[in-house]
């Protein structure tokens, strides 16, 4: 496939990591415990069945993670690439109401409705809810997918149709402990 002009032209404009939900002040703490997934290992290419939905069949990895602190009443998940060319990050998925004494969500549970029982998603990438995979411009180069779990020491109340903008502040204060996985795509 030819290179794509645009992409090629953006390929050193990126939001950068430091826009992340990750990198929010009010967000600050330890990385206290861990989150993988049994599809792509750290830092690697994210595979195609996982890729978004207008090139590919659009479904969630699964995810796997160790005991949060002590104390959590919640995990909050947020997915997001820092590598859009403009402004913030992409929200390629944002999930509350993840219970704490789960260890697991399974492949395509972040699916809107999710199979998941108390999983409620907010608006993400073009106003939709629950997953949206990989989909990054044609020839911008590799793309980061930042899986970031968040422990809150309580839960959150959120308005029906809510953004990442109100998780953020009601998370404010709230988080006791974190978890980060990153994997990749690139779409020459």
């Amino acid at each position: 496939m030819p290179t794509n002009p645009i992409g090629h032209l953006l390929r050193n404009r990126r939001a950068g990591q430091h826009t992340l939900a990750w990198a929010d002040p009010d967000l600050q703490v330890d990385e206290t415990f861990t989150l993988a997934s049994p599809a792509f290992d750290d830092g690697t290419p994210i595979p195609e069945r996982h890729r978004g939905r207008l090139r590919g069949p659009n479904i969630s990895p699964a995810l796997v993670w160790t005991a949060p602190p002590l104390g959590a009443r919640e995990l909050v998940l947020v997915v997001q690439d820092p590598d859009v060319p403009f402004g913030r990050p992409a929200t390629h998925g944002l999930t509350v109401g993840i219970d704490p004494e789960l260890r697991s969500i399974p492949e395509n549970g972040l699916a809107q409705p999710s199979p998941v029982p108390g999983l409620v998603h907010g608006k993400g990438a073009l106003g939709r809810r629950g997953y949206a995979g990989p989909l990054p411009i044609r020839s911008h180069g590799p793309h980061s997918y930042v899986f970031q779990l968040f422990a809150l020491d309580e839960r959150i109340e959120l308005p029906d149709a809510f953004t990442l903008a109100d998780a953020v502040g009601a998370m404010a204060g709230r988080v006791i402990g974190r978890a980060r996985l990153e994997g990749t795509y690139e779409n020459r």
